[in-house]
């Protein structure tokens, strides 16, 4: 089967910075959604589209620290979210589409990694309902300010997609719940669902890509007991990084999704993953765990767990 998934040649890399991918881009008048742009790789990427000149809506599930992180930076404006509630999606959206103002770039970043087994909503696991069904509402629900803008969405997947495809049976995890396997579910899933944005949208000017951001220290890995950081020889016994050139910096880290929002290199495509600011190759079978799984790029299963999202949320702007 033939796929798009090969690099271009961007004349980026892994050391890339976003800073360095936005030079000579000028985002004036433009307008992003960052999820969780106020920590991590979420605050760097705000930090870059502002200083393009872009104005950015940070919706954030805590606002006051939001606020906090966020003061002194010009043209950002703050609103409460929590993916993991379907009524704070809804209010979110309700009160920016009031606003009237049109989308270009949609970045949803916002995550959370290999948690203890929570549930949400009506006993949703949570990786799986707040970094895919959360956004799959909220851009399902300011698609009539997607659609006019010409956006583009961009679902910040990871290669922890590797650990999971989608468990069809049990998407939920109801029973042997294993965190590292539901976080790699919900990366697959941040995956597809850009596969099958990207093809529902494509004739109306809107274009989806998934990524890859690197491997970072940031607040993503709070969940992580100290020893099992240890035990992965990413921090020592002080809590220090251990092999630095294996890890990127935020804003390294942050550079592939601001080039996938902004890049005049990747017109006219869509629907595809990306690493390293790049378009990455098909993962190979037994070999080291990068590119992208042949069963998070699927045409069939992404139109499937489309479908099913849509059930689950009650939220489809492309139903007939």
């Amino acid at each position: 089967m033939s796929t798009a998934q090969h690099k271009i040649g961007s004349g980026f890399g892994a050391n890339s910075t976003a800073d360095e991918v936005l030079e000579g881009i000028d985002l004036t008048g433009k307008l992003a959604i960052v999820t969780g742009g106020y920590s991590g790789l979420g605050l760097e990427t705000t930090r870059a589209l502002t200083k393009a000149g872009a104005r950015v809506v940070v919706p954030a599930r805590r606002r006051a620290a939001a606020e906090e992180a966020l003061a002194g930076l010009d043209g950002v404006e703050v609103d409460e979210l929590d993916l993991g509630d379907l009524e704070s999606v809804r209010g979110f959206a309700e009160r920016f589409l009031a606003s009237g103002r049109p989308i270009d770039f949609m970045i949803d970043n916002a995550g959370i990694m290999a948690c203890p087994e929570t549930r949400v909503g009506p006993g949703w696991e949570a990786q799986f309902a707040t970094n895919h069904l959360g956004h799959f509402a909220l851009v399902n629900r300011l698609w009539p300010a997607i659609e006019p803008g010409g956006a583009r969405v961009v679902s910040v997947s990871s290669r922890g997609h590797h650990f999971s495809g989608i468990r069809w049976d049990d998407v939920h995890w109801r029973q042997g719940y294993d965190k590292w396997e539901a976080y790699g579910q919900a990366k697959t899933a941040n995956v597809l669902f850009a596969v099958h944005l990207d093809r529902l949208a494509a004739d109306r000017g809107v274009r989806a890509f998934a990524l890859h951001p690197g491997g970072i220290i940031t607040p993503l890995q709070r969940h992580l007991p100290k020893a099992e950081m240890v035990e992965r020889g990413w921090i020592d016994e002080q809590g220090n990084v251990l092999n630095p050139e294996g890890f990127k910096s935020p804003e390294q880290g942050a550079a592939t999704q601001v080039w996938a929002a902004t890049s005049p290199q990747l017109d006219g495509m869509g629907g595809v993953y990306l690493e390293d600011c790049d378009i990455a190759e098909p993962a190979v079978d037994g070999g080291e765990r990068s590119g992208v799984k042949a069963w998070a790029t699927d045409p069939e299963q992404a139109a499937r767990l489309w479908a099913l999202s849509a059930e689950l949320t009650g939220v489809d702007a492309f139903a007939a």
